[in-house]
């Protein structure tokens, strides 16, 4: 009997071995990940009498379970202050929402986050980015230097993706088992609630973008323009989702488009698990565990706003 568990347990620990592998000689993985999410200025007027920015809870959630805790990383701070934070967390999100790419405390703020990514990876200090919706736009205006976006409205729709060539060898997409990657290119299982987006045109014809970014893949407008909606960074971690992969299991309004069949929730889960794997591979820390403890998004209650909004719960600040 043990020799037959011992022969089943073979596959397992081979493929773990091989996992390890191929880790950089000398790295270790961090087991106790922090990702910061850039709050955002609140802009809705249902919300405003709340806070002055906030972060929906559905990507507090999503970090959460990943294996990952959450800093809030608020916009009314120094660059020093964010230059220490920087320091402090191991990968950052920038959240889907509806401000200016290139003139609000958001986009000014993400701008010091990127810059400090960049020096970062350059050095060999690893540190992942990821931009989802309005997140992926402000990506592109980050790399490209300016806002390269027009009219692509898909707005409440779930769809497959159009996943190009370069997707099955991509990082993001590494862990998908086969059947999970090709239902992404069958069912809807990606939810889109923007307007605006980086033509696939646009983004080749780019030279700073294309020599960037890899596309992984595309969707078509309801005007028929085809947008890019999944890209990652050919030599940077950096990852960019038109569409949003939190709302397929923490967010539940009925008048949206929210994907939760088995498959959608799924492809949740791994893109949760791939960030904050990839916020393992950076060594930031707080210098101090009280000043970790009091940075984190326990310290802040999140309001119940389903009555009023699509998002069911929101951390204001």
């Amino acid at each position: 009997m043990l020799h037959r568990i011992a022969a089943l347990l073979l596959p397992v620990l081979a493929v773990s071995c091989a996992s390890a592998a191929r880790l950089p000689r000398g790295e270790t993985l961090n087991d106790r990940p922090l990702i910061g999410i850039l709050t955002q200025e609140v802009k809705d007027p249902n919300l405003r009498p709340y806070g002055r920015t906030y972060i929906p809870s559905s990507y507090v959630k999503y970090i959460e379970s990943g294996g990952a805790r959450v800093v809030p990383i608020r916009l009314n701070q120094t660059k020093e202050e964010h230059e220490k934070i920087f320091q402090s967390i191991n990968g950052l999100i920038f959240i889907g929402g509806a401000v200016d790419l290139e003139t609000s405390d958001f986009a000014h703020t993400a701008g010091i986050y990127f810059r400090l990514a960049l020096k970062a990876n350059d050095e060999g200090d690893y540190f992942p980015i990821w931009g989802t919706c309005l997140g992926f736009q402000l990506l592109t205006v980050q790399v490209a230097g300016e806002n390269l976006l027009s009219k692509t409205m898909a707005d409440n729709v779930s769809m497959p993706l159009n996943l190009t060539s370069e997707a099955q060898s991509s990082r993001m997409f590494a862990s998908f088992p086969p059947e999970l990657f090709k239902a992404l290119s069958e069912e809807p299982l990606t939810g889109n609630f923007h307007h605006y987006g980086v033509t696939e045109q646009v983004f080749v014809g780019n030279e700073k973008l294309s020599s960037f970014f890899t596309i992984l893949s595309t969707n078509k407008a309801e005007n028929g323009a085809v947008f890019v909606s999944t890209m990652e960074g050919k030599k940077y971690p950096f990852y960019g989702v038109q569409w949003h992969p939190e709302v397929n299991r923490f967010q539940w309004h009925p008048q949206y488009s929210f994907p939760h069949s088995k498959n959608a929730v799924h492809v949740s889960s791994l893109l949760a698990q791939f960030l904050v794997n990839e916020g393992r591979r950076s060594s930031h820390h707080f210098s101090r565990p009280e000043e970790e403890s009091q940075a984190l998004i326990y310290n802040y209650n999140p309001v119940y706003t389903a009555k009023f909004s699509s998002y069911e719960q929101v951390y204001f600040f």
